[in-house]
């Protein structure tokens, strides 16, 4: 017999023991099932009202008893009970304002997420000690820093999905529906209203990207393959790029975070106990690992640091889960609230890796009640590779330091493939947002009031393949041609993907005159830029529009212009023909030819006063030019055919060289110029940032005033940043010079003794040394020109003043210190500048 089967025998007995011990068990189920159906069950998680990620180890309690616990890690609670010990559920937790839940408004099995609102880090007692624990664990982390941070690693890759979202809050949602434009998603916009603590806001756009990213630190490169990107509309390679991970990286282990264009102290940094105070509120066992909770407040007020906290493995001292906020004191635009999340997970039982980011920035540009936004962006990492040559192999593809690829068909990705790579599932409310966008972008009348509000901010207006504008050039005045009217007309990208022309015509009243332009512009290839462009200009030189933030040929100059300066008018003739080739590695070559011929019209010297060269015209010259330039890894925001730098992290650098030719096209001189300059943008936290301008030049000949160096001054009220703002323009003339250009946007500065007035302070120094030959001053400097030379000497003005008044107006209060002696009554050594300004 097996002895795995056992025999019972039949035994009276044993049955009716077996009957009584069935018979009870009965009992005991009929009397305690009743019990059991009346037991209550709640769980649930507590969440960030502003971030919406889970707060691990708050405390979950009934009111007024002992009863509860904490949240898990995930921040997730859950309570069967056969009563309830209390009528109200208190959630509580350092940082956070104390959620109070109607237990009667819960029903049972209901699953709850409870948003909890920020409260403050310091609201428990002091407590005096002799060892600061908290302090102990800051020092242990930066300690550590080798140990933990990602870029410890030779080299390592990742694949990354970026997510980022925009709400509308604060808008009355239901006279939105109605509004015209918004009327084919009107359903849409009524089934999508989200609600948190009592706030309304709507999701309203959506973009999301994948991309594989590498990283090698000696010698270092950078490599990101875009494999897919939805932008739901935006059909744009240069905003692709800018969706993936290649700048968009915080690194809690580094002494300073970027927030918008400032820089914030890290938590983590060397120097942190000089701008914060640290605590350890609690100690937590999560698995087999202990992890210390360190609270960060700011010592000083006005300042630019965090408030917020951290978990701390108490092993290796990494940082497990970092959120940073913004204080309220802290100076930057526009915002209500900013959240900075960064999480941490092991690799393996030693390595730990960054696996997830998340920035949320709620944004009211005019209250804090007042309609606005609020962005979110969210980005995962997984399949991580350290120390591997597979990296390595992907990066010897590198041309450049770092290379932004995308992939054909990048932006063409269907929904299946979304479905399949993101890293996690759109909640219902994302969905829904982007069919909103794909109903909304389809419809004709929304169609046509983006177009109205793209007139009214570029200024151009398509009109099927044609184009007008700019509208602010159309209406404008000046002493010489009195009321000008101009109107512009040009094609768009749906005339041709690589031609463009332009031209516009424009009249005075005054002098009766008709002026204009004609231009062309040829774009063969993007990337390298590869173009050609020829143009023909007859109308009033209008102003340095290279120096220049505001030509007189504006709407807006007629507000700001100085009154009382001398009226002076010069008319040219041009013909300009340019050739320009960029390489991969950011250095270019613009080669131009111009025959441009001056007719000077009103307090400048006459064309008379100059004589005719090798039987040219009057005034008249050709010139050959050539423009070096290298700007390494310069970034750029492109449209079909022009597109604008967001610069470069290293100094550029440009060599400018031209040749006049006499006897070409009636030319009249032969000369040769000169012309050198380096710029950059440095920021130096804590104490704001730098940037400079460096420049020089020589030009070898005997030649009239307009073709010499005339240094860049300013006719207008409204601050010039690359000007000299209490030099007028055709003061200085010189045929060498040199000059250096500095502004230094210090911060709050004195200003964080008042930090509700937000202002920020700075200052600005601007030089120029130049001289003239003699031959050039015999011919130039006569009694009725009006013009000067410095003749070795400097010209210097210094400044500082008020920026961010009212957040959007700047005043800058400027010095003309040298030359000591004010040439005319009408110049001044002082003067107050405006000006319009919008950053964060």
């Amino acid at each position: 017999m097996d002895s795995r089967i056992k025999v019972y025998f039949y035994n009276p007995m044993r049955t009716t023991i077996i009957l009584f011990k069935t018979l009870l068990t009965l009992c005991c189920l009929t009397v305690a099932l009743p019990a059991l159906s009346q037991s209550f069950r709640i769980s649930g998680t507590i969440l960030d009202a502003q971030s919406e990620e889970p707060i691990p180890f708050a405390s979950v309690r009934f009111r007024n008893t002992g009863f509860g616990g904490l949240t898990d890690s995930a921040g997730h609670f859950a309570f069967t009970l056969t009563d309830r010990p209390s009528d109200t559920l208190e959630i509580s937790c350092v940082g956070y304002q104390p959620f109070y839940l109607a237990i009667a408004s819960v029903k049972d099995l209901q699953k709850v997420n409870i948003l909890m609102e920020r409260g403050k880090f310091n609201e428990s007692a002091s407590v005096r000690v002799k060892v600061n624990k908290g302090l102990l664990v800051w020092r242990k982390i930066v300690q550590h820093k080798a140990s933990n941070d990602r870029y410890r690693f030779d080299n390592f890759s990742y694949e990354l999905y970026n997510k980022l979202e925009l709400d509308l809050k604060n808008i009355n949602f239901e006279k939105l529906g109605k509004f015209k434009p918004l009327k084919p998603i009107s359903d849409l916009i009524n089934d999508n209203i989200d609600t948190a603590e009592g706030l309304r806001y709507l999701p309203s756009y959506l973009t999301e990207a994948m991309s594989d990213y590498y990283y090698q630190k000696k010698p270092l490169k950078r490599r990101e393959i875009i494999k897919a990107a939805n932008t739901n509309g935006a059909k744009n390679e240069s905003v692709i790029k800018l969706l993936g991970g290649m700048d968009q990286v915080i690194n809690v282990y580094n002494n300073f975070i970027p927030v918008f264009d400032k820089e914030f102290v890290s938590p983590a940094s060397d120097n942190g106990d000089y701008y914060y105070n640290y605590h350890v509120a609690d100690t937590q066992i999560v698995g087999k690992n202990r992890y210390y909770h360190l609270i960060f407040t700011p010592r000083r007020a006005g300042s630019n640091t965090f408030e917020g906290d951290c978990w701390v493995h108490a092993g290796s001292f990494a940082i497990r889960k970092m959120n940073l906020r913004l204080g309220k004191d802290a100076n930057i635009n526009f915002l209500n609230n900013l959240s900075l999340i960064q999480e941490y997970n092991l690799l393996n039982d030693s390595t730990w890796f960054l696996s997830k980011d998340k920035f949320v920035a709620d944004i009211s540009p005019f209250g804090k009640d007042k309609p606005g936004f609020i962005g979110r962006k969210t980005t995962t990492y997984r399949n991580v590779v350290v120390n591997d040559t597979s990296v390595t192999n992907e990066l010897s593809k590198n041309k450049l330091l770092e290379e932004i690829i995308t992939l054909p068909g990048a932006d063409e990705k269907g929904k299946q493939y979304w479905a399949e790579s993101r890293h996690e599932e759109l909640s219902k409310t994302e969905s829904a947002i982007i069919k909103m966008i794909d109903t909304l972008t389809n419809a004709p009348v929304f169609q046509k009031f983006t177009r109205t509000m793209a007139f009214l901010g570029t200024g151009y207006k398509d009109i099927g393949n044609f184009q007008i504008g700019p509208w602010f050039n159309w209406i404008s005045t000046n002493g010489w041609e009195g009321l000008r009217l101009r109107f512009d007309l040009g094609t768009n990208k749906k005339f041709d993907k690589k031609w463009w022309w332009h031209t516009y015509l424009a009249y005075g009243f005054g002098d009766k005159k008709l002026k204009g332009k004609a231009e062309l512009f040829y774009l063969p290839k993007k990337h390298p830029r590869f173009y050609l462009y020829g143009s023909y200009t007859n109308d009033l030189d209008h102003g340095q529009n290279y120096y220049g933030e505001v030509s007189s040929d504006n709407f807006f100059a007629l507000a700001v212009r100085k009154p009382n300066l001398p009226s002076k008018f010069m008319k040219v003739d041009e013909k300009r023909f340019e050739f320009f080739q960029e390489t991969r590695n950011g250095f270019s070559t613009l080669l131009a030819t111009t025959h441009k011929t001056y007719n000077p019209l009103r307090g400048l010297l006459p064309a008379d006063s100059f004589p005719v060269n090798n039987g040219g015209t009057k005034l008249a010259n050709f010139e050959v030019s050539l423009r070096l330039r290298f700007a390494y890894l310069e970034k750029f925001l492109e449209n079909n055919f022009f597109r604008t730098s967001l610069g470069s992290p290293y100094p550029i650098g440009e060599l400018y060289i031209s040749h006049g030719f006499a006897g070409i096209f009636n030319s009249s001189y032969k000369y040769t110029k000169l012309t050198a300059s380096i710029s950059d943008y440095i920021k130096i936290p804590p104490y704001g940032s730098i940037s400079y301008y460096i420049y020089g030049g020589k030009t070898f000949g005997t030649l009239p005033y307009m073709l010499l160096d005339i240094a860049p001054g300013n006719r207008l009220y409204y601050y010039n940043k690359y000007a000299f703002n209490l030099m007028n323009r055709w003061e200085y003339v010189h045929d060498r010079y040199a000059g250096v250009n500095i502004e230094h946007i210090i911060g709050n500065g004195i200003f964080r003794l008042f930090p509700k007035l937000r202002w920020r302070q700075f200052w600005t120094a601007k030089s120029l040394w130049g001289s003239l030959s003699p031959a050039n001053q015999a011919l130039n400097l006569k009694t009725t020109s009006g013009f000067q030379t410095l003749n070795g000497k400097t010209y210097l003005e210094l400044g500082t003043g008020v920026d961010n008044i009212f957040k959007v107006f700047r005043l800058d209060f400027v010095w003309r210190v040298l030359p000591d002696k004010v040439p005319s009554s009408a110049d001044k050594n002082f003067g107050v500048f405006g000006s319009f300004r919008l950053n964060f």
